[in-house]
């Protein structure tokens, strides 16, 4: 199923939170949207908020208390069959911290833009609003475009499209799905927030200690990308070309200058496994001198 065939996606629209997007939004899903009053003891949070942390509310709830809520929560009305807390009947489909927030500064109504769409739609509308901000996580963000392609079939394309994202962005950010979950811990206790850094981690091809220990030194030192790639680059074996007799050469120089080391060739071309080879090679003639 293409993009502009699914129920309830607002693929074509930058995240705008006034009745313009509400429009767009609804208009695509089928359903006429229904904004009013209701009490807010009447709505539950969504068990299945894509957004892991609702970060600091301090700045919202001192908003909501001295203006009110600007913008309408987006919900949808619970069917009988639903279980929710005693007195629900709608739930949160975007709006989760403006709900929060909201109960923390005592209100008891709010204004809300009621959608009747099933939980699946709901829940891809939540994915696309949420993945339209700017403070998630590189970790939140590459777990939601993973949920849109898993659960809801998109491609690469097609999330890029629905997030106004680059498509390179977005393979990119799937990415960092490949660190192990140690090191995606490690990172977040650390406070290492850059996808260009967490990408560089995840190219070092270490060891899941060694890419902690990395992470560390990040911490500390205040590397960034440049000084991550030059380091990398240092422990890469160099090829180059003799302007004399054209055979390739391998040269590898020790980041701490105590040696170096380089290979000659005589075929002009010549392959990563050649270079391997040659010095397992050399390694094992070592190994049987001993």
């Amino acid at each position: 199923m293409s993009s502009s065939e699914r129920k309830g996606l607002p693929v074509r629209v930058r995240m705008r939170h006034d009745q313009h997007f509400v429009e767009e939004l609804t208009s695509q899903a089928g359903v006429e949207p229904i904004g009013r009053m209701i009490p807010l003891r009447s709505v539950t949070p969504n068990p299945g908020q894509p957004r892991t942390s609702m970060g600091d509310l301090t700045e919202l709830v001192q908003s909501i208390s001295e203006k009110g809520i600007l913008e309408p929560v987006l919900v949808r009305p619970l069917a009988t069959d639903e279980a929710g807390p005693r007195g629900s009947e709608f739930l949160v489909i975007s709006g989760e911290r403006r709900y929060q927030a909201a109960r923390q500064a005592g209100l008891t109504e709010i204004p809300v833009i009621i959608m009747d769409v099933s939980p699946d739609e709901a829940l891809e509308i939540a994915l696309i609003e949420n993945l339209q901000r700017k403070d998630l996580t590189p970790f939140e963000e590459a777990e939601g475009y993973r949920a849109l392609g898993d659960v809801h079939g998109y491609t690469h394309e097609e999330i890029a499209s629905a997030v106004s994202k680059a498509r390179s962005s977005v393979t990119e950010s799937l990415q960092l799905l490949k660190l192990s979950p140690q090191v995606r811990s490690a990172a977040e206790a650390l406070g290492i927030e850059s996808k260009s850094i967490l990408l560089e981690v995840l190219k070092s091809g270490s060891t899941l200690e060694a890419q902690i220990k990395l992470l560390e030194r990040i911490a500390e030192e205040g590397l960034g990308r440049r000084e991550l790639r030059q380091e990398a680059q240092k422990k890469k074996p160099r090829r180059r070309q003799e302007q004399s007799s054209g055979a390739p050469v391998f040269t590898f120089k020790d980041p701490e200058k105590s040696f170096s080391v380089s290979v000659r060739f005589r075929k002009k071309t010549v392959e990563k496994t050649d270079l391997i080879a040659a010095l397992e090679k050399i390694l094992g003639e070592l190994k049987a001198e001993e």
